[in-house]
């Protein structure tokens, strides 16, 4: 049996695959998106959103279920599946999930996001979009004078303290080392600070709360075993993330940090594969970033097949 040979196909179902498809779909290209083990992306784990234009507050689930529907509306098909492997140097390029199916297409966008880090601590999974997050950028606003504490050490964890100036002089930054790895100029910002309190050799070893939202952190000294618990109406995780690249591997170009290499703003290594959101964005990390990546990419395969299957 042949198999079929798809138009398009996008990886990834956060707001830059849901973008794509909803753009790749108005243009009749009917593309298949694979949803991967985390449809939806980040934002599934998340509560309130209100950076999102057009939507004062929205949930984001409900905002990724709505941008589902919308690209569903228009024509996109879904594959509840995980793509674990690709062979991008014949065409039309092979695709196969976990579950053993076998796909071909004459273009790719790949949209399979990014994995932060987490802690793996009590209470992580239970608080979870409920006061512990990861972006302190999406979600400092609703802090204002509240305890909250910026576990990390490196660039982001000290833009993120800084951000949260903004809002409050309840901040604490937790940090495994005796000393930052941020570079210098970052650090100072933090170190002068008067508003930002600093535990070095520490880290978080659990989160405890109410059952419904975060209200303090356990937080556990390396070097002593001394326990402290630090209220915290939000804790934000600074400790790194992994973009979700490794079926790509050997395939297309990838940087040091494994996110993928563009050119043109959405172009691969390999003609006829595209990359929208944070599998290639390791700066802004934001949702509406990832749908305006999610948008040139559907237009830039658009353009690609019109030479392919016209």
């Amino acid at each position: 049996m042949t198999t079929p040979i798809e138009k398009l196909i996008i990886i990834g179902s956060g707001p830059a695959g849901l973008t794509a498809g909803v753009y790749a779909s108005r243009a009749y290209l009917s593309p298949l998106i694979i949803e991967g083990k985390s449809p939806g992306g980040q934002l599934m784990g998340t509560s309130l959103i209100e950076n999102w234009p057009g939507n004062q507050s929205i949930m984001g689930p409900k905002l990724m279920m709505d941008m589902r529907a919308h690209a569903k509306h228009f024509g996109s098909r879904f594959l509840s599946e995980e793509v674990v492997k690709v062979d991008f140097t014949n065409r039309p390029f092979t695709l196969w999930t976990s579950r053993g199916k076998e796909l071909k297409a004459h273009s790719v966008i790949i949209a399979t996001g990014a994995i932060p880090n987490k802690l793996g601590c009590p209470g992580e999974e239970q608080y979870w979009g409920k006061g512990v997050t990861t972006c302190a950028v999406c979600d400092g606003a609703f802090y204002p004078d509240k305890h909250v504490v910026i576990i990390g050490g490196g660039d982001t964890a000290m833009e993120d303290a800084s951000f949260m100036t903004k809002f409050t002089d309840k901040i604490t930054v937790v940090h495994i080392l005796d000393k930052f790895t941020a570079c210098p100029s970052m650090q100072e910002r933090v170190l002068n600070n008067p508003k930002i309190t600093i535990l070095y050799n520490s880290t978080v070893t659990e989160f405890k709360g109410n059952g419904e939202h975060v209200t303090h952190v356990e937080v556990t000294n390396q070097k002593t075993g001394e326990k402290q618990t630090l209220q915290a109406d939000g804790a934000f995780l600074a400790i790194g993330g992994r973009p979700g690249t490794q079926p790509f591997q050997g395939q297309i170009g990838l940087n040091q940090w494994g996110y993928i290499d563009v050119t043109n703003h959405t172009k691969t290594s390999v003609e006829g594969v595209f990359a929208a959101g944070d599998a290639q964005d390791y700066r802004y990390k934001q949702a509406i970033t990832s749908a305006g990546s999610g948008c040139m990419a559907a237009l830039d395969a658009q353009n690609y097949l019109k030479d392919i299957i016209d």
